[in-house]
């Protein structure tokens, strides 16, 4: 291995690294440092994170690391556009594991999942028709998943709820993992999907995004 490639293996391409409240998953309202990677190989139509499909600045692994520290905190969300989209991603997971953080990634669920280091929790979307990437889904991530993992459906109408119910129902979701659905910012009223839920007395946790009603999603928070 040239030395060219082996230091690319150890720098990623950062877009941001901040300290907020996490807004989504079964950690909801812990204080949070987040690693936001760059790149993501997909256009959902809801996207709010568009600023990260580019740019950014190549960092070291080490100086990563260091930047984590400075905050203080116990929790790590890695997060992006898509990080693993990034060769160093789980070389990264790895590291912030080996520091004693408790460290989740969020993904796309359009890579593959089965590799990432056992002791991170995986928050992994399965998009529905409704984003426009549903084609992405890579399903076989799903028997990769135990119950400290968690699926999340963003849903854009009652015909991606009732899609929704299927896919879970078809794979056992449920009997696998946390399943997560959420109302799509503006596409969806969050009383209607909660409504919908408990209507159909459906076995998964309501959530929508703190971070959207506490900060009009402003990047960095």
């Amino acid at each position: 291995m040239s030395s060219d490639a082996s230091q690319t293996e150890h720098r990623l391409r950062i877009t941001e690294i901040f300290y907020s409240l996490q807004g989504e998953s079964s950690f909801v309202g812990i204080p949070t440092v987040f690693v936001r990677l760059t790149g993501c190989p997909l256009r959902c139509g809801y996207c709010d994170t568009a600023y990260a499909f580019s740019g950014g600045d190549w960092m070291e692994l080490a100086d990563v690391l260091q930047q984590v520290r400075e905050y203080k905190a116990a929790y790590v969300c890695v997060t992006g556009g898509e990080p693993l989209a990034q060769r160093s991603c789980g070389e990264l997971l790895s590291a912030l594991c080996d520091e004693g953080y408790s460290v989740s990634i969020e993904t796309s669920g359009a890579m593959d999942v089965c590799n990432v280091d056992p002791r991170v929790y995986r928050v992994m979307d399965i998009k529905t028709p409704g984003s426009g990437e549903e084609s992405k889904n890579r399903y076989e991530n799903i028997q990769c998943l135990t119950q400290s993992d968690e699926v999340k459906f963003v849903l854009c109408g009652r015909e991606d709820y009732d899609w929704a119910k299927t896919v879970i129902e078809e794979h056992k979701l449920i009997d696998k993992c946390q399943v997560l659905l959420s109302p799509e910012h503006v596409g969806v009223q969050p009383s209607d999907l909660a409504d919908w839920i408990i209507e159909d007395k459906l076995n998964v946790r309501f959530q929508f995004q703190l971070h959207k009603y506490l900060w009009n999603n402003e990047p960095g928070r």
